[in-house]
C-alpha cells in the first residue's frame, strides 16, 4: 500500500502542515467544508469560524451572526465541536451553526417549541433545523423571530 493516501494519513498531513513552519494561513476545513476552529468562548472564536467558512457561506455566517446579535442583546457565544453556539448563559445554548458541503445548518435546540416550528425535522424530539443553501433567500424577519423565541427557552447544556 506504499504511496496510497488514506483519510487518516491525509488528516495527519493537514494537521502537520497547518501547525508547521511555513504553514499556510488557510483554515483547515473538515469533511463537508466545516472549519476546524479551536474550542473557545466569546466573540473571537466565533468570528474566526465565520471568517474560515468557505465562499458564500462566510457571508451567510456573518449575516446570521449579525441577526442573532441584534435579536438578542448580550447573547453569549462560543465555538465547540467546530460549531458556533449561541446562548444566554455559559454552557447553555439555544442555537448552533454547522457548515456542510452544500448548505449551512442552523440548529434550534428547543425548536419544537418555536412558533412556527422551523422546517427541518430531527431525530431528537426538541431539535429543529433550518438548512440554508446558496440560492435560498433567508427570511430575516422569521429567522430573527425564531432567535428571539429560542433565547427565552431553557438552553441545552453542552
Amino acid at each position: 500500500m506504499a504511496g496510497k493516501t488514506t483519510k487518516a494519513s491525509a488528516k495527519k498531513t493537514a494537521t502537520k502542515t497547518a501547525g508547521g513552519a511555513g504553514a499556510s494561513t488557510e483554515p483547515v476545513l473538515l469533511s463537508g467544508g466545516n472549519p476546524q476552529i479551536a474550542k473557545g468562548y466569546g466573540e473571537a472564536p466565533v468570528q474566526a469560524y465565520i471568517a474560515a467558512m468557505p465562499g458564500w457561506k462566510s457571508r451567510l455566517g456573518a449575516r446570521l451572526d449579525a441577526l442573532i446579535t441584534a435579536a438578542v442583546p448580550g447573547v453569549r457565544k462560543a465555538v465547540k465541536w467546530n460549531s458556533p453556539l449561541y446562548g444566554m448563559e455559559d454552557d447553555y445554548w439555544f442555537l448552533g451553526i454547522h457548515v456542510f458541503a452544500k448548505y449551512v445548518k442552523v440548529a434550534f435546540f428547543r425548536g419544537a417549541g418555536l412558533d412556527p416550528v422551523p422546517p427541518g425535522p430531527s431525530k431528537q424530539k426538541e431539535v429543529r433545523y433550518l438548512d440554508i443553501r446558496e440560492d435560498d433567500e433567508l427570511d430575516e424577519a422569521q429567522f430573527s423571530a425564531w432567535v428571539k423565541q429560542a433565547a427565552t427557552l431553557p438552553g441545552e447544556k453542552m
